[in-house]
């Protein structure tokens, strides 16, 4: 307790104890009244009424503990067993008285649905046959009524269809002929304006058809003529065309031999003008081409070895290659190099 006279009196009487001594005495004396209450409480009043009990306790020990300086603040009782299974057994005859009480209830409230229900059911047929039993009695009574109504309405209604029927006939007569005169009349209109359609087709046809399709004919003819007149210039235009190209090839190919045949009769004039040296000089210049030509397959071999003897031959071929020279040259330049001084003495010498 906080207040000063109760707080001497706690440090009177724990002051040098620890927090665990002071637990324990607080517990002893808990302990204590509570095994007195216990001594005044049956087990059906403690197991029921735990809020009673620690409502007991507290007012007991309370007054006990304040004279320690301790004030009781709360007190709550968390659980209460035995170890013979007492309470557990005071609960399962509770539970079971519980649940035999519930299940004689279900029945009874069950049987009396029951019986109720059946007694409903009873009330609610015989209500049922009463009025299915009127309702029958009235049917009877309203199907004799109707068919008495059906005999006398069908009496009626057979002499009413034949008035109706004769008067029908009367009058679908009537109809017939009217009908028929409007037909005709019908037919004769039809007829005129069938007349008058075919003649505003046949004027539509020629405003819608005959007209557009001249006009187009025209039109094609038109273009024909014009794509006929274009083809033909066109064709004349290329044969001019052509025409000029070979006139300027032609006139090309002229000049070119006219040049040719001048070049030709000037080299003519120079051969004459200088004679036999200018043939000399001309056979001279043609002499090493002609012996690359001839000695073209040579340049492809590496080497050549020529085996004679004492009788070899070497020496008349080339006497005859050299003598067969100048009919060679003759007659690829025209050239007669036998009646050149020079060249005679040559290709005449033994080698």
């Amino acid at each position: 307790m906080t207040e000063k006279e109760l707080l001497a009196v706690a440090c009177e009487q724990f002051l040098g104890k620890n927090v665990v001594d002071i637990k324990n005495v607080v517990l002893q004396t808990l302990e204590g009244h509570l095994r007195s209450i216990l001594g005044t409480l049956t087990v059906e009043q403690i197991y029921q009424d735990r809020d009673q009990f620690a409502k007991l306790v507290r007012e007991v020990a309370a007054p006990d503990v304040g004279r320690m300086g301790i004030e009781i603040l709360s007190f709550t009782i968390k659980d209460v067993y035995d170890k013979v299974d007492y309470l557990s057994s005071l609960g399962k005859t509770q539970t079971a008285v519980v649940q035999r009480d519930a299940d004689i209830g279900v029945a009874e409230a069950e049987r009396d649905a029951g019986i109720r229900e059946a007694e409903c059911k009873k009330e609610m047929l015989d209500v049922k046959f009463m009025a299915d039993t009127k309702i029958a009695d009235s049917k009877r009574a309203f199907e004799l009524q109707k068919s008495a109504f059906s005999e006398e309405v069908n009496v009626k209604t057979a002499e009413a269809q034949l008035a109706y029927e004769l008067q029908g006939a009367r009058e679908q007569q009537k109809i017939r002929q009217e009908e028929i005169e409007i037909e005709v009349v019908q037919r004769k209109k039809q007829i005129a304006v069938e007349a008058q359609e075919i003649l505003r087709t046949d004027k539509e046809l020629i405003s819608t058809v005959r007209c557009p399709a001249e006009a187009e004919a025209h039109r094609i003819q038109q273009i024909a003529e014009g794509e006929k007149v274009k083809q033909v210039l066109l064709a004349q235009a290329e044969a001019e065309k052509i025409r000029k190209i070979g006139e300027a090839e032609a006139a090309v190919i002229e000049a070119m031999g006219k040049a040719e045949a001048e070049r030709m009769k000037l080299k003519a004039e120079a051969y004459q003008k200088y004679g036999d040296a200018a043939k000399m000089a001309l056979v001279l210049e043609a002499l090493p081409q002609i012996a690359a030509k001839i000695a073209a397959p040579l340049t492809k071999v590496d080497e050549i070895v020529v085996l004679s003897g004492d009788n070899s031959k070497v020496t008349s071929e080339v006497n005859r290659l050299l003598a067969e020279l100048p009919a060679s040259v003759h007659a690829l330049t025209g050239v007669d190099l036998s009646k050149i001084p020079l060249i005679k003495n040559v290709t005449g010498a033994q080698v």
